[in-house]
């Protein structure tokens, strides 16, 4: 097996990592299997991950919860450390615009990497892009006139009905009457305008 990791990255391990939970599920992920996809031997991987498979773990479910579009590889120890909110870009368009738009490409996102859903119920990524992510929800929601505590309780409603209404579809994707692609996205809209209108 080759000894070469220059180009071994957080990145390519993370992506591998994912493929082969796509493929095997998160109890089929092991470092030696790892290792064997990415034509290393498994501990090169415990370079980028000193911790093991936890702090592997934890790498994936923050490059999954990433706001950017293909998601963000996080540095050394960035899933494991608080951040303050850092500020979006500025963006125009208006809150709802702004909203829908995050959450429907939050729901690819989830969608792409379904297999790794279970990952986000038991871990709370803190990165930058979380960090911003959080930022986008709480402008979006005051500058919709809502003030104190209700931006928080709208910023959680949303973010818990976008991971709810991907783990329903990835349940139920199965079935024969499972809705097809477009109807799932349209049921998807359809109930984000009405949260969005109750929460108003």
């Amino acid at each position: 097996m080759s000894r070469n990791y220059a180009g071994l990255s957080r990145e390519r391990i993370i992506l591998e990592a994912l493929h082969i939970i796509a493929g095997r599920g998160l109890g089929g992920l092991s470092m030696r299997r790892l290792g064997d996809a990415l034509e290393v031997e498994a501990m090169a991987i415990y370079h980028h991950f000193p911790l093991g498979k936890e702090q592997l773990f934890n790498a994936i479910a923050a490059y999954v919860a990433s706001p950017a579009p293909h998601g963000t590889v996080p540095g050394e120890d960035a899933e494991e450390v608080d951040v303050q909110e850092s500020e979006e870009s500025e963006d125009t368009r208006p809150w709802d615009v702004r909203l829908t738009d995050w959450a429907h490409a939050y729901r690819a996102r989830l969608l792409e990497y379904s297999g790794a859903l279970s990952l986000l119920v038991h871990r709370a990524p803190h990165t930058p892009s979380t960090a911003a992510t959080r930022a986008l929800l709480h402008r979006a929601f005051t500058e919709a006139g809502l003030r104190g505590d209700d931006v928080e309780r709208a910023a959680d409603a949303v973010h818990a009905y976008c991971v709810g209404a991907v783990v329903h579809q990835v349940r139920h994707q199965d079935e024969e009457e499972a809705p097809e692609a477009a109807e799932a996205e349209a049921r998807f809209t359809f109930g984000l305008r009405a949260l969005l209108r109750g929460l108003l």
